[in-house]
């Protein structure tokens, strides 16, 4: 009896402890269904943190090399700016004279200078050294050797850059040969860094002010060229006037001469050669009256003269290509009249392309005028000069009277190209950031 109660008793605790058991395990797979999204999404939070981590790593090195590839960039920009022929200024300034000399001579004087103290330093051997003891297969002397020889080819492609620039330097590329120069004298530097040869800083201010001076002197060669050829013509002007006037002068005392002596005859005579003295003094009192009109109006000339200058000038800048103006100015500096033209009516200075002095200069004009009447541009207002023609039509219209006439046939238009480049530098360099805003300076 006591055996059957203690396996009721077994049995019953056994079932007990399975149906715990049933209820841990019923438990545990709630539990799991309820909690795994959490261990999910633990897990893909941290997917997501080692991706960022990576990211922000490769932005890092993408922004470490972009800044590396735009400075590169910036530097080509630059570097090719320097070497495009077809560009007439380096940038938005204009070249300031850095010498007041006031003859040609100077200039050429200073030049020389200039150059002597280049082949001092050459000399001295401060323009080009090497500041490294070298040696070459244990020998210094072949060391040296090494080094003379790469100092030379230094000296001669430096030199030869300098040489090619100064000769062929100009009002519209004076700004962007600067920058060359200094361009070659830090490539130079640069190529050479490993052989420790050095151009010397002095010697490329000697290079940049012989530079300059070469420019200076030929603009002040040109302008002197025109004063003197401006003074000429004065002297013509002054010769022609002058020989006139003294031919009216023995002119009209020629005829006083014959007058007084005709009136001297009379006095004694009688009868018919009274009557015909009489006649014959009618007569030279009449060309006596006319030759000193004559020389009265030789002395006007002086002063207020039909001689002058017919002009051939053209603004391409105000007025478009293929249009001159044919005027004439009796001014003894023909140059003010045009410079009058320039100043304020007219946004841009006239390009001279002809000055021709006439004795009768309103005639040429006239002569000008009615070849080219049919192609003026103001065809009611004929005292607007400017007709659209072929220059080279004028000039041999020209030539057919006076065939020594000097013709300047480009159209220089310094105003007016400075004025369109800065225009289209900055177009350019609206548009140039504009795109460079698709690269900004760094990410």
């Amino acid at each position: 009896m006591e055996n059957q109660d203690e396996i009721i008793a077994l049995t019953i605790t056994i079932l007990i402890i399975l149906l715990l058991f049933i209820v841990l395990i019923i438990k545990y797979f709630f539990l799991r269904k309820r909690y795994m999204p959490l261990i999910d999404i633990e897990n893909e939070l941290q997917k997501l943190t080692d991706a960022k981590n990576e990211l922000i790593q490769d932005f890092e090195a993408l922004r470490s090399s972009y800044k590396e590839k735009r400075l590169i960039f910036d530097e080509l920009i630059r570097h090719v700016s320097l070497y495009d022929e077809e560009k007439e200024l380096i940038d938005l300034g204009f070249y300031k004279p850095h010498f007041d000399y006031d003859t040609s001579e100077r200039f050429k004087t200073a030049i020389n200078d200039c150059k002597q103290r280049q082949k001092e330093m050459v000399l001295n051997k401060t323009s080009i050294f090497c500041n490294t003891d070298w040696s070459v297969d244990g020998s210094k002397s072949k060391g040296q050797t090494m080094t003379n020889r790469n100092i030379r080819l230094t000296s001669r492609a430096f030199n030869n850059e300098c040489d090619a620039l100064i000769s062929n330097v100009r009002w519209n590329n004076i700004l962007m040969f600067e920058a060359r120069l200094i361009k070659a004298h830090e490539a130079i530097n640069k190529m050479n860094k490993s052989n420790n040869i050095i151009i010397d800083d002095n010697y490329l201010k000697l290079k940049l002010e012989e530079l300059r001076l070469t420019h200076e002197y030929r603009e002040k060669k040109q302008l002197e060229k025109e004063e003197q050829a401006e003074l000429r013509r004065q002297m013509r002007e002054e010769a022609k006037l002058l020989e006139e006037v003294e031919a009216a002068e023995k002119e009209e005392q020629r005829y006083q001469d014959l007058l007084d002596k005709a009136k001297e005859e009379a006095e004694k005579a009688v009868g018919l050669k009274l009557e015909r003295l009489r006649h014959d003094i009618i007569s030279l009192e009449q060309e006596l009256n006319e030759a000193k009109e004559k020389n009265e109006r030789a002395k006007s000339m002086a002063e207020f003269t039909k001689s002058g200058h017919v002009y051939i000038i053209s603004n391409i800048g105000s007025f478009g290509d293929k249009v001159f103006k044919i005027g004439m100015t009796r001014r003894l500096d023909p140059m003010e009249r045009v410079h009058e033209l320039g100043d304020a009516s007219v946004p841009f200075k006239f390009d001279v392309h002809a000055m021709i002095y006439s004795k009768d200069a309103p005639s040429l004009e006239n002569a000008l005028h009615k070849r080219f009447n049919e192609r003026r541009l103001n065809l009611v207002n004929t005292r607007r000069e400017f007709f659209n023609v072929e220059l080279k039509e004028i000039e041999e219209e020209v030539n057919n009277e006076f065939p020594d006439a000097d013709f300047i046939t480009t159209v220089e238009a310094r105003e007016y190209r400075e004025s369109k480049y800065i225009r289209e530098q900055r177009e350019q360099s609206i548009k140039d950031n504009s795109i460079l805003n698709n690269f900004p300076l760094s990410l």
